[in-house]
């Protein structure tokens, strides 16, 4: 649940505890299956972002650091990126990988996004893999965001469409559901998670009332994965619905894991266990002339 913070705004309170315990460390151990899982949908944001050499980035829900040293590689020495998480686990994989292939164009920053002081207009460029479905006030976060763009900055992000259209979380926790206790009441589709971005108006609404312009929201449909099925079930087992409900009840898991590895088979081939996924890239500016477009909702 959102608290307040400095001057009213709410602070991820609820989010914070989330991604600095279990959840964190979860994502912190498979770091690098997911990184292969959805690094595809990444790259595909950081193009539509074309950060260029000498540029100031900041990355927004950087995680264990994958993207940041991505984009600290396309703004070059000149450049800078700020990688900014909510998560210590996953920030600690970050700077070890970042002091590891000596990248200085990088630093980490332990905070919430959605009241951080950024300094105003310092950037020229935010980015977000998956990282921005979790504020407990998506408008003052992304209104905080803006203010650190410069006039024309940019923002790219992608995010998760429906559950229901990502086979990847959906396929698996359809095989465990027998087994899972019945949710008590039906979950709220805007509360912070990762399909809380799964209705592009609302999107757009959020963007354009935090004062975005030149809102572009595309979506895109791919098959991710790789590893194996042993692979693909420890990873299925440990994140989205399913790791969650498996986290609050571990002793649920063995009962699932045979269901699960089955409903996972049929997704298998020589590369490794691929199942389709659906998200939005999407693309805006600070102070851009006004206009939106939503393609292939």
């Amino acid at each position: 649940m959102p608290i307040s913070g400095a001057g009213g705004v709410a602070t991820n309170a609820d989010q914070i505890d989330y991604w600095n315990a279990d959840a964190g460390e979860m994502w912190a151990a498979l770091q690098e299956r997911l990184d292969r899982q959805i690094e595809p949908l990444g790259r595909l944001a950081i193009e539509a972002l074309s950060p260029s050499l000498g540029e100031r980035v900041i990355d927004i829900g950087c995680g264990c650091g994958q993207t940041s040293l991505e984009l600290a590689d396309r703004v070059g020495p000149t450049g800078r990126v700020l990688g900014v998480d909510i998560s210590s686990p996953m920030l600690a994989v970050a700077r070890r990988r970042a002091a590891h292939g000596g990248v200085i164009a990088t630093r980490f920053l332990q905070t919430d996004a959605q009241i951080h002081p950024f300094e105003p207009g310092g950037a020229d460029a935010a980015f977000s893999r998956f990282g921005v479905m979790f504020f407990g006030d998506p408008v003052a976060a992304f209104a905080n965001i803006r203010a650190a763009l410069a006039p024309g900055g940019r923002l790219a992000f992608v995010c998760w469409r429906a559950m229901e259209l990502n086979d990847f979380m959906i396929v698996p926790l359809k095989a465990a559901a027998p087994h899972l206790p019945a949710p008590s009441a039906p979950p709220d589709p805007n509360a912070p998670g990762p399909f809380a971005f799964a209705d592009s108006d609302r999107v757009l609404d959020i963007l354009t009332r935090a004062g975005f312009s030149d809102i572009d929201i595309l979506a895109h449909d791919q098959a991710i994965g790789g590893g194996d099925i042993e692979e693909a079930l420890e990873t299925a087992l440990g994140i989205g619905p399913l790791g969650r409900a498996l986290r609050e009840q571990p002793r649920l898991r063995t009962l699932v894991e045979d269901t699960v590895r089955s409903a996972l088979k049929p997704y298998a081939g020589e590369d490794g266990v691929f199942l389709p996924s659906a998200s939005w890239i999407v693309t805006a500016r600070n102070g851009a002339p006004p206009q939106a477009k939503v393609q292939a909702r």
